[in-house]
């Protein structure tokens, strides 16, 4: 593995800025208010060739009491041990706080490196300020702009003189072979955060009874069978008239643009409360933009066993407009449907990219067509010529026929019925195209 940097600081310091210039994307989320960031947020970067880890952490206080503090808190802890080099972000504009240095007090006694990152400095006059502010700290720092850049080439030189040069690579430390990638979707509170603590064997997420705990999404990995798979946790999504904070509004459109980068994703729903109508408009959402998903409904240790043959049936019944998405049954408490979660995440993915010859569609659609054939519409009939599939995740199929207009929408479904029954898309979203051909 590359070293790991660890980013820790006070709150509002730009651990976020500083972050995702390293990474060169906007991974976590960054904003005016304080304590944005909770989760341990992980990403990748290189200086000159050379491979870095780095680990942004939420605001610390080492002397915060109660929730969130304590839960950041110890979000930060575990950063700091699993680090190779800590740098300790101060704010260069507010000066330094009493906050700085019981935090350094406390890296201090994990006897790790650390270096000291002066944020917010803009130019080389408030950079001999801070440097004479910040000397009491006794470490060698660097005064730097996350946002604009300045000095921050500096800073990278720095970080590779003070990490050791990379060791040789073997078949042991060579990398995992990269599994899926799965976004946990769904409204504030259902437990996603949850089911991926449960699945790691670590409180590796921040859980809360307190809606929206979740702000940003935040990579997890999973080393299992040779393989790496790795859970994108989002906030939570709420209707829009429910959303008057802006800092949310980020958070859900960033959950949405999760679920894009991932190649599947799982719905999470609560088993105690009905189907809401932000659910089945967010599945909706997602049907539409044939994302490949999975729905679980969460939290069935709370349903007695007598309710839960009734529960199951009324999630059947309320989502039979999406019949094709899996469902399974889960809960974090008592790991109750969580085993079967990535083989399911595999065979969906497995479909996706699943391609079928020419010849084979062409002789079916003759089949089914003759079979029953379309509607007649103002003395007309559609005549399919042809059928092949255009390309793979999602299967996209498209048929060339006399008039795309005589095709109706009932019928559209029985097309799609029949190419999930003879070719085994089960589970998979596919697309169906019809072009209007002379034949």
């Amino acid at each position: 593995m590359p070293p790991l940097l660890a980013l820790l600081g006070r709150t509002n310091v730009g651990k976020s800025t500083l972050f995702n210039r390293m990474i060169r994307q906007n991974k976590a989320l960054t904003h005016d208010r304080p304590g944005v960031t909770r989760d341990r947020i992980y990403g990748e970067f290189k200086i000159e060739g050379r491979p870095f880890a780095v680990v942004d952490t939420g605001g610390i206080d080492p002397a915060g009491k109660g929730y969130p503090e304590q839960d950041v808190f110890a979000q930060g802890r575990e950063a700091m041990q699993e680090a190779d080099l800590i740098l300790l972000v101060v704010d260069g504009k507010t000066g330094l706080n009493p906050v700085d240095e019981q935090l350094l007090a406390f890296i201090r006694r994990s006897q790790k490196p650390v270096h000291l990152v002066v944020n917010k400095v803009d130019g080389p006059e408030q950079e001999e300020q801070c440097r004479f502010e910040f000397l009491s700290l006794g470490l060698e720092m660097s005064p730097i702009s996350a946002a604009h850049g300045y000095g921050y080439f500096s800073l990278l030189e720095k970080i590779a003189a003070l990490l050791p040069p990379p060791a040789a690579e073997s078949a042991e430390t060579r990398p995992k072979r990269i599994g899926l990638e799965l976004a946990l979707l769904g409204r504030p509170n259902v437990g996603k955060s949850s089911l991926i603590n449960t699945l790691l064997g670590e409180k590796r997420l921040i859980v809360s009874p307190e809606a929206g705990t979740t702000r940003d999404s935040v990579d997890v990995d999973l080393y299992k069978d040779g393989r790496r798979y790795r859970f994108l946790d989002t906030a939570g999504i709420r209707r829009k008239t429910k959303i008057s904070d802006s800092l949310e509004h980020f958070s859900i459109l960033r959950a949405l643009r999760t679920s894009k980068r991932a190649q599947v994703s799982v719905l999470v729903l609560d088993a105690l409360q009905p189907l809401s109508f932000q659910d089945k408009k967010l599945l909706t959402h997602l049907d539409r933009e044939k994302t490949p998903m999975i729905i679980a409904v969460n939290k069935i240790d709370l349903i007695s066993r007598a309710d839960l043959p009734k529960l199951k049936n009324y999630f059947e019944h309320e989502l039979r407009f999406c019949s094709h998405v899996p469902r399974i049954y889960t809960s974090s408490v008592t790991r109750a449907g969580l085993g079967g979660l990535l083989p399911l995440a595999e065979k969906i993915w497995a479909e996706c990219n699943q391609r079928v010859g020419t010849g084979e569609l062409n002789r079916i659609l003759k089949a089914v067509t003759a079979k029953h054939q379309p509607a007649v519409i103002k003395g007309r009939r559609a005549k399919f010529y042809y059928l092949t599939q255009a390309k793979t995740t999602p299967p996209t199929f498209v048929f060339f026929l006399n008039d795309r207009r005589l095709v109706q929408d009932n019928y559209l479904k029985y097309l799609e019925k029949q190419i999930r029954k003879n070719f085994g898309f089960s589970m998979a979203p596919i697309q169906l195209v019809l072009r209007t051909s002379q034949g």
